[in-house]
């Protein structure tokens, strides 16, 4: 099939309330794992890399992984850029094949960061490539994002009207009360779901919004990591429920980075406790992938409802 934009499978999210699981890759065996996942599930899937990722694994390996992998599932694969801080890292990504592309200018003020995701939408658009841009500051830590709690804000909603018409971007991220990281909440988790609504109800209808921070930090997995060494105490992420509901309320795209982090470290701690003579990478990062395409698996099913949607 090819690696394609998000525009067409956003438009059938939308239309039928459902979520686009937009998952970070930074290696081989989670591309593998994902793509394992939604063969089986028939569902569209962006992969996503941060600009860390592309440091770490390079461009040409990332593209053409991701390449393989929408050639070998027959399935609508995005391939995305993930928190683009510039204007450069965002052509270099839309000249060298993504499909989509996020460029992050939530650090800036309102006419700044319009300005520069002006500048990303008409180059984009040029060239038959999406974007994603964001508005309102989520806090957390991840890859090259850093925003302290007092730093962040929730998105305004008329502002993100006026935002949108701007700048003419293709989906919009949005603060609602959600983080980066594994420590997402402190006490009970909650979304400010009455600021989506607003958010929605100004909008077009139908457009694409987009929730970052939205690994669940799932129990068991977590379990798994301290049980085997791990000191990740207390990491608590965004609910499943929670998440379902916002793919109701107008949400076309969740992304999920830390649960993948966290099932592969689970899989390869385990594996050295239980095997301590185990030294061949296949073996372990095997099972890291076998775990990863589950947890996909899971999300795409029970908490997106994207299966059977390509």
């Amino acid at each position: 099939m090819g690696i394609v934009t998000t525009k067409e499978m956003f438009k059938k999210a939308r239309e039928g309330k459902y979520a686009i699981g937009a998952f970070n890759v930074n290696n081989m065996e989670i591309i593998q794992a994902i793509s394992d996942a939604v063969r089986e599930t028939n569902s569209p899937v962006i992969m996503q890399v941060s600009s860390s990722a592309i440091k770490y694994a390079r461009f040409p390996y990332l593209i053409n992984m991701v390449k393989a992998a929408s050639e070998e599932t027959n399935v609508p694969i995005a391939l995305h850029l993930d928190h683009g801080a510039d204007f450069e890292i965002c052509k270099t990504c839309i000249d060298n094949g993504f499909s989509s592309v996020m460029i992050d200018g939530s650090k800036y003020d309102f006419d700044e960061n319009v300005a520069l995701t002006k500048r990303v939408v008409d180059y984009a658009h040029d060239r038959g490539i999406v974007v994603e841009a964001e508005l309102g500051k989520l806090s957390g830590i991840e890859d090259d994002v850093n925003v302290s709690e007092a730093d962040s804000s929730y998105t305004n909603p008329e502002q993100a009207l006026e935002f949108v018409q701007k700048t003419n971007c293709d989906s919009l991220a949005v603060a609602i009360g959600t983080s980066h990281g594994a420590y997402k909440f402190k006490g009970e988790p909650k979304l400010r779901f009455d600021v989506l609504d607003k958010i929605t109800s100004l909008l077009p209808e139908n457009y694409p919004l987009v929730l970052h921070g939205a690994s669940s930090v799932i129990p068991e997995i977590l379990e798994k990591c301290n049980k085997y060494g791990a000191e990740i105490p207390g990491a608590q992420g965004v609910p499943e429920n929670i998440l379902r509901e916002a793919a109701s309320r107008g949400i076309c795209k969740v992304n999920v980075d830390t649960d993948i982090r966290l099932a592969m470290t689970a899989a390869i701690r385990e594996m050295f406790a239980l095997e301590p003579a185990t030294f061949d990478p296949r073996k372990y990062m095997g099972a890291a992938r076998d775990l990863i395409s589950e947890i996909v698996k899971h999300k795409i099913i029970n908490v997106f409802g994207s299966n059977d949607r390509a």
